[in-house]
């Protein structure tokens, strides 16, 4: 009898083990949602739009909480920090994630041990863009003109160790070619001086090429996404102009802190497919040019994982720190 009460207590101590860390009633309180980046930036515009649908869904505000500074790590070091009870989230970016940690010397979290990864929301692919007076119309010219021209060609960025320079780093290092830099403080400055044609070469992101493309003050001559985009669809990948497997195409995604359970991460990973679903949510994201992009935790783990190390190598190889 005593060995019989003795399993069958065994048996609930097990049952609870298993089901301590399910919550059936998850979200029964507001949710934080941290953005490393000012109100109305894009990140800003993503976390807001998919952060409306869930507190619909869930019948529980998500509330966005707008963290700026050092490129969105800001927010990241506010993450790690925050209890992993999942009503803490961030929408975090790739620079955030990727580069700054091979940046800064303090940046107030590790990439790779401080997160639970939930899924991305969108991609915002880099196009490489030139001035209209260029004498280069295709990735296949420019590449011939700056090997016949060494260093003479100069490339804009939004500043040191950003997307925009890395990626031209590895451009440069895949086509064989010596390009000089000029970094700018923001997107804004870089863009108005390509424009304007002080520089003649640049990359950025859909967004912001995307009108200056339709309106014939820059040419685009490749996107650097794996597949083209739709709002740019008569414009080649970087693969498809001759750089194999060429891709430059920024993220965005949800994180938890490490050690949020993972019924509640696969929850609200079901939540943001809902969302992204929604047909007026594709089209407001397509609108800024993003690619809604969803995966599994493990998949965007690997993602973080591998941009990590991608990204990581051409900080090191450029030479580029901000302090």
């Amino acid at each position: 009898m005593r060995k019989t009460i003795d399993r069958i207590l065994a048996l609930l101590l097990a049952m609870i083990c298993t089901f301590a860390g399910a919550q059936p009633g998850y979200p029964d309180k507001p949710i934080k949602l941290i953005v490393g980046f000012p109100p109305g930036q894009a990140t800003d515009i993503m976390a807001r739009l998919v952060a409306d649908r869930i507190s619909r869904a869930t019948g529980q505000p998500l509330i966005v909480e707008n963290r700026p500074g050092q490129g969105g790590s800001i927010g990241l070091a506010a993450l790690a920090k925050a209890p992993h009870d999942g009503y803490t989230m961030v929408l975090a970016a790739t620079a955030s994630m990727a580069t700054n940690p091979h940046l800064y010397k303090n940046i107030g979290y590790d990439t790779l041990k401080d997160f639970a990864p939930i899924s991305r929301l969108a991609e915002v692919p880099l196009v490489l863009v030139a001035n209209p007076s260029a004498p280069f119309d295709t990735v296949a010219e420019l590449v011939a003109y700056a090997k016949a021209n060494p260093g003479k060609l100069s490339y804009s960025s939004s500043g040191n160790g950003t997307l925009s320079h890395l990626a031209m780093e590895l451009f440069k290092q895949q086509a064989g070619v010596s390009l000089a830099h000029i970094p700018y403080q923001g997107s804004v400055r870089a863009m108005t001086d390509l424009v304007s044609g002080n520089v003649l070469l640049g990359f950025d992101t859909v967004t912001v090429t995307a009108p200056q493309i339709a309106s014939g003050k820059l040419k685009a001559l490749g996107v650097a996404s794996a597949s083209r985009v739709p709002t740019l669809a008569q414009v080649p990948t970087l693969t498809e102009a001759g750089l194999p497997g060429f891709v430059a195409s920024p993220w965005v995604g949800f994180l938890f802190p490490k050690g949020t359970p993972a019924d509640i991460v696969a929850r609200m990973n079901a939540e943001i497919r809902k969302a992204v679903d929604d047909p007026g949510v594709q089209k407001s994201l397509h609108g800024i040019g993003a690619i809604v992009h969803t995966d599994t935790p493990d998949e965007f783990a690997q993602v973080i994982r591998s941009d990590y190390d991608k990204w990581g190598r051409l900080v090191r190889d450029s030479g580029a720190r901000v302090d």
